[in-house]
């Protein structure tokens, strides 16, 4: 039966200045139902420069052995895919399933045992095919500030959110675009692991792998991980750019993947500047429409959530995100995969 479904379960957190929120994170791992000797919690340091290492030693301490037990490691080359690697080889092969979470995220109290559940239905339905199983994504809790607000609208927006990791999906269903994952060991033994090359993107490149190799996919809204995004409009320009700019480096190696939709703003430019060139008079038509579109989100969310802020903040954090993905989907072409990164802030990636 499903709830007799009780494999070990291991959290993987992958953290680079982190000190704002790390705590929080772990305390919410700590507070599980699930069996406690059933789980267990594994942080890797990517090299922080402010309080974060001092801060988890410290957490750990005070615990005094309690379980779940919290291991901190130093992960020398930094980024989530080689930390989540190297989970693969030091945590116990009796660890049958990686719950994947990031430092600014926190879970509710029956997060894992949530996952657990509903992994166990699907393993037992199809034959232990299920590679992977991801939840919903909200933000974090608590009060947001002024331009985490307007993220969180433009996140919600379809006009933003797409069918990734922020999508507003309902239900149990299979996709290929899983988020905060419990993933099955044995599947990611078997696809060996995460591409150390992505910097971004590595999550999307493992589920397509997986996929490759006959294993299913699912997400379920069962289970919701509350995570702070960005909190200013240049780490927001910052991270548009950057999940452009993998965007690209993934369909250059997952043709299939690839969405009309994502193409949109540069089909929209081109279209305006080639009626422009040819004296169309209603050259300004397809420019005007998108401000129009955007616009109209604002003024939806603004009524929804009661914030008169949102009327301009909405259409502001769209029109960022596109224009940031879009440079960078373009600069994916020939760019350097190292040549930037957004991910080297003192304050957890997120300003």
């Amino acid at each position: 039966m499903a709830d007799e479904f009780q494999p070990s379960v291991a959290s993987v957190i992958p953290v680079l200045n982190e000190a704002q929120s790390i705590i929080q994170c772990l305390e919410s791992l700590c507070s599980q139902s699930y069996p406690d000797n059933l789980h267990q919690i594994h942080v890797f340091d990517g090299g922080s420069t402010d309080s974060t290492w001092q801060l988890i030693s410290d957490f750990i301490g005070t615990r005094g052995g309690e379980q779940p037990v919290i291991h901190l490691h130093k992960n020398p080359e930094k980024y989530v895919a080689q930390a989540r690697n190297l989970a693969l080889k030091i945590i116990p092969n009796s660890v049958e399933y990686m719950f994947e979470i990031i430092g600014h995220c926190t879970v509710g109290k029956e997060h894992i045992q949530t996952m657990v559940n509903v992994m166990g239905k699907l393993q037992k339905a199809n034959n232990n095919s299920v590679g992977a199983l991801g939840c919903k994504v909200s933000s974090k809790t608590g009060k947001l500030g002024l331009v985490e607000s307007w993220i969180e609208a433009g996140l919600s927006s379809p006009l933003a959110s797409g069918n990734g990791q922020f999508d507003n999906f309902s239900g149990t269903e299979q996709t290929n675009v899983p988020a905060f994952c419990l993933h099955y060991r044995k599947a990611l033994n078997d696809v060996n692991g995460w591409d150390n090359s992505f910097i971004t993107s590595q999550d999307s490149d493992l589920s397509m792998r997986l996929k490759s190799a006959g294993y299913q996919l699912y997400r379920t809204d069962s289970a919701i991980i509350n995570m702070s995004k960005r909190s200013t409009l240049r780490s927001w320009s910052k991270m548009g750019f950057r999940y452009g700019f993998w965007r690209t480096k993934l369909l250059q190696r997952h043709k299939g993947r690839a969405s009309l939709r994502e193409f949109l703003p540069w089909f929209g430019l081109l279209l305006t500047i080639s009626l422009a060139i040819m004296a169309v008079e209603i050259w300004f038509l397809p420019p005007l429409l998108y401000l129009i579109l955007i616009l109209i989100e604002g003024l939806r969310f603004s009524i929804v959530k009661q914030k008169i802020s949102l009327l301009i903040g909405t259409p502001v954090a769209i029109l960022i995100l596109h224009t940031t993905f879009s440079i960078g989907l373009f600069y994916g072409l020939f760019g350097r995969t190292r040549s930037f990164n957004d991910r080297e802030s003192n304050d957890g990636n997120l300003n």
